[in-house]
């Protein structure tokens, strides 16, 4: 819990005074004012996140955050669990959708075992943080303890903080976990104060009872377990779980150290409304990258006022989205440093 309420304490909004040199050079380059939109709008944010008129985001990384499901149990996937341990294997071997991507910018991708419920060699290339073997079945009662939850995010900030010490610059947030829609769905439903069914949607398949019975899961886990709106630890631990917490950790890090962090799809952004909750000015150093399939998705990012780069059609996870923006990250730096300002390009032109 001290290193939760640490990181959280270190927190600071981002530097507007920055913001507003870095707008009036945007607004002074030769071009019509707002022509490069949304670059423009990045450009800014990420002067203000690292404090600096042309900002370095050279050394990327995606986290992926590994973690099983007791709620799978309830047959709210057709999925076989062990495709969990599977593919965090296959992380480190760059098989996965994420690795092909993040190998554009080359990203490094760290693969992290915070709960997958079978043991992963250490020689893997797989960071080993298991807290359990995951979470506890939501149906039946809460998905972990309070002190299992802050775990969980402090794992997130532990794995981050050390990638930050050894350079890394701008993070993404990707996650591994079959059934893991359903607690994102969860949690959703409770901090919007909804019914499930509004913001449910297949994932990466649902079982024989379809959505219905899905939704169904949802809503009596959420009676069962009655988690407090206002306590996001509380949410996380009754109805989340542990890979969310751990992307929620590596927000908070990320804010902390004044780095950007690129957020995915549905699952990273239930992650990233935690870690709001926790800390309102962790905001301030999001950068969502895509649209995601899921239907909780967009409710999710208009809670954060966030508007995601990409329309991509995807629903893949892993940090996919991540990866995928990250090259824009790289053009509105790019921007800032090689476009030259009217009154620049008039001197270069006299000589």
């Amino acid at each position: 819990m001290q290193l939760l309420q640490q990181t959280i304490h270190n927190i600071q909004s981002a530097d507007h005074k920055m913001m507003g040199q870095a707008r009036e050079r945007i607004d002074a380059l030769c071009k019509p004012p707002s022509s490069l939109g949304k670059l423009e709008t990045l450009a800014v944010q990420l002067s203000g996140i690292t404090g600096e008129l042309y900002p370095a985001i050279d050394n990327k990384a995606i986290i992926v955050c590994a973690a099983d499901h007791g709620v799978c149990d309830e047959g709210v996937t057709p999925n076989p669990q062990n495709v969990t341990v599977f593919q965090t294997l296959n992380f480190p071997r760059g098989g996965t959708g994420v690795c092909a991507i993040a190998k554009i910018t080359d990203a490094k991708i760290v693969t992290v075992d915070v709960g997958v419920k079978e043991d992963v060699p250490h020689d893997a290339g797989v960071i080993i943080k298991k807290i359990k073997y995951g979470t506890d079945n939501m149906a039946k009662g809460p998905a972990m303890s309070r002190e299992e939850a802050i775990q969980s995010i402090e794992v997130g900030i532990e794995v981050a903080t050390e990638e930050i010490k050894k350079g890394i610059n701008v993070l993404g947030t990707g996650e591994m976990g079959i059934g893991n829609t359903t607690p994102s769905a969860a949690i959703l439903s409770v901090l919007h104060e909804c019914h499930p069914n509004e913001v449910t949607g297949f994932g990466a398949g649902v079982g024989p009872g379809g959505i219905a019975h899905k939704v169904e899961v949802i809503y009596n886990a959420i009676a069962l377990n009655k988690p407090n709106r206002h306590d996001a630890i509380d949410i996380l631990a009754k109805v989340g779980g542990l890979e969310i917490g751990a992307m929620a950790g590596v927000i908070l890090a990320a804010a902390a150290h004044r780095k950007p962090v690129v957020i995915d799809g549905f699952i990273s952004t239930i992650a990233a409304l935690i870690a709001y909750e926790l800390e309102p000015n962790v905001k301030d150093y999001i950068i969502p990258s895509h649209a995601s399939e899921e239907p909780g998705a967009k409710i999710a990012a208009e809670m954060l006022g966030i508007e995601p780069m990409l329309q991509m059609n995807m629903r893949l996870g892993e940090g996919s989205g991540a990866a995928l923006a990250f090259p824009i990250l790289d053009a509105a730096c790019s921007m800032m440093k090689n476009m030259t300002t009217l009154e620049e390009a008039m001197l270069l032109l006299k000589k």
